[in-house]
């Protein structure tokens, strides 16, 4: 799951990524809430609304030391629909770092670390696993496209056994006029050992400027696959009453965010 809100970093490629791009002084804060948080195409907040905020630091040299939090619903979520205590982890708390360069004009890079925390989180009771992980990342620029790739050092968001897991992802910010830009991305996430979970994520957004306010909308989704057993029978699922929901499912997403 650095950061800007999620339709910010479909520009930016989540966590990383956005520090390649941006000259932004020293320390910079950011404050965000979005209709719904999606992170690599799953709502990570049963297709609910989020409150984001995030603190960077950013040397002159390149190098750039950051965190970010999100509130989530998924680790509850997962545990109740299994019956079995996952805990309650509300909270997603990223701690991330790197080294930012330019290797020729409009040529970027930035590599780096980046852990993500679900505090009080016992996913471990229900996966074998851990939540918490752990993802080293790379990413190249070139004008307006960016591409990235992440890599897990640690087990997966809480599948066991998943070492070594990748998410490769391109995307493109297009400035259209009037202090509008497009984003379009497109990844792939694989699950190592668990081919039924791993899927494409896809979205286009357009966002503006508007009163000091980043203000974003995009439509996002993945292409999960069914998965029998699981309710609905789909991949990533949330229980929701008599209902359960399709967590990869296309929606649309609106966030505001303010940086300081």
């Amino acid at each position: 799951m650095r950061r800007t809100i999620l339709l910010c970093a479909l520009a930016s490629m989540h966590a990383g990524a956005a520090h390649a791009e941006d000259p932004a002084p020293p320390f910079s804060a950011n404050i965000s809430v979005t209709t719904d948080y999606r992170y690599r195409g799953i709502s990570q907040t049963r297709l609910q609304p989020a409150v984001q905020g995030g603190l960077d630091y950013a040397h002159a040299s390149g190098v750039y030391v950051g965190t970010w939090a999100s509130t989530i619903k998924w680790i509850k979520d997962t545990g109740r629909a299994a019956g079995i205590d996952a805990g309650n982890s509300r909270v997603e708390w990223d701690i991330y770092g790197g080294y930012k360069g330019e290797i020729a004009k409009d040529v970027g890079y930035d590599v780096g670390v980046l852990t993500y925390i679900y505090p009080g989180n016992k996913y471990k009771n229900l996966s074998g696993a851990n939540a918490n992980t752990t993802e080293l990342y790379g990413a190249l620029t070139f004008g307006p496209v960016t591409v990235k790739y992440s890599h897990s050092v640690t087990n997966l968001f809480g599948f066991d056994d998943s070492k070594n897991s990748g998410y490769i992802e391109g995307a493109a910010t297009f400035d259209v006029g009037g202090g509008f830009s497009i984003t379009p991305h497109i990844g792939y996430q694989k699950v190592r050992g668990y081919s039924d979970y791993s899927y494409i994520d896809y979205s286009i957004g357009a966002s503006k400027e508007w009163y000091g306010f980043a203000v974003s909308l995009a439509v996002v989704g993945a292409s999960t696959k069914s998965v029998s057993g699981n309710p609905g029978s789909y991949a990533y699922y949330s229980p929701d009453g008599s209902n359960t929901k399709n967590l990869g499912r296309t929606g649309v997403v609106l966030a505001v965010k303010k940086t300081f």
